[in-house]
């Protein structure tokens, strides 16, 4: 009886803990966002007081037109939803049918162009920024949305990611879609593909994100204020000495709304899709 009690005693220490640890972590990820929505109610001095003030002395809710007064968020909003929506559908499309090839498929120099694509996902994204500026560039394809595209147009990730995911589908599948009268190309969109549908959620929510947060290469390709991204738009609001933290923090919330809103019409997708990654 004194085991199974101190046993028992041991388990209600043990949730108890895991508990407190979960809620620490908890307020230390949601802190930053609460911060962020203080700011932006306050006024500039209030915003740069040393020691700082968590709570705003008045609500100044001013701010937030001042935001859309300098930035054009219609526009931004509507070039990082072309940009995100592009870049899924580049994403989804070109890594399913690379991945298919690369995982059924036996062609000469396969095992040479996976290493490359692994090469790739090895190096730092800001070593291509240069050489895809230049072909931008060339094309006369700057200030425009195909420029904020074109370096999602091949997702190295999203190629290993499903090549993964078909070499986790029998091959009996294939074959025997193979005896019915499928050629190569039904096959895939007929029979493989449709059985990849957790893997490609999990790859759209990856490329979403990504995309959405991206701020180097927006900055860099498109000079116009009018065709840049949510992100970048927002770079330019910080200033060289001084800035207008609460109007940078109203802006950055403004920005982060579609996102949220999105997760919450979404938010059993977004969790299936992230967990499908753990295991098969």
């Amino acid at each position: 009886m004194k085991r199974s009690a101190s046993l028992e005693q041991s388990r209600k220490m043990t949730t108890i803990l895991t508990y407190v640890v979960l809620v620490l972590g908890a307020i230390i990820m949601i802190f930053p966002f609460i911060w962020m929505i203080l700011t932006s109610l306050k006024t500039v001095p209030e915003s740069m007081k040393v020691p700082p003030s968590i709570f705003p002395n008045e609500l100044v809710t001013g701010n937030f037109g001042d935001a859309m007064k300098s930035l054009p968020f219609l526009n931004l909003y509507l070039n990082t939803g072309l940009m995100v929506f592009f870049r899924v559908i580049c994403a989804v499309v070109f890594s399913s049918m690379a991945g298919y090839a690369f995982a059924k498929l036996n062609f000469r120099g396969k095992n040479l162009l996976f290493g490359i694509v692994l090469v790739q996902m090895s190096l730092p994204s800001q070593i291509f920024i240069i050489p895809q500026y230049q072909m931008v560039a060339k094309m006369g394809m700057a200030n425009t949305i195909f420029a904020l595209v074109f370096p999602g147009l091949v997702s190295a990730f999203g190629v290993f990611f499903l090549r993964q995911t078909y070499m986790g589908i029998p091959t009996e599948i294939g074959e025997a879609a193979y005896l019915d009268g499928c050629n190569q190309w039904q096959t895939f969109y007929k029979v493989m593909f449709p059985l990849t549908g957790t893997s490609v959620a999990a790859l759209t929510i990856f490329t979403a994100v990504f995309a959405y947060g991206d701020l180097m290469w927006p900055l860099v390709v498109n000079s116009d204020l009018t065709m840049m991204t949510l992100s970048s738009g927002l770079a330019t609001l910080r200033g060289q000495f001084t800035t207008n933290f609460p109007v940078l923090m109203a802006g950055s919330l403004l920005a982060m709304l579609p996102m949220v809103i999105l997760y919450m019409i979404f938010q059993r997708q977004f969790i299936e899709g992230i967990a499908s990654t753990g295991g098969k």
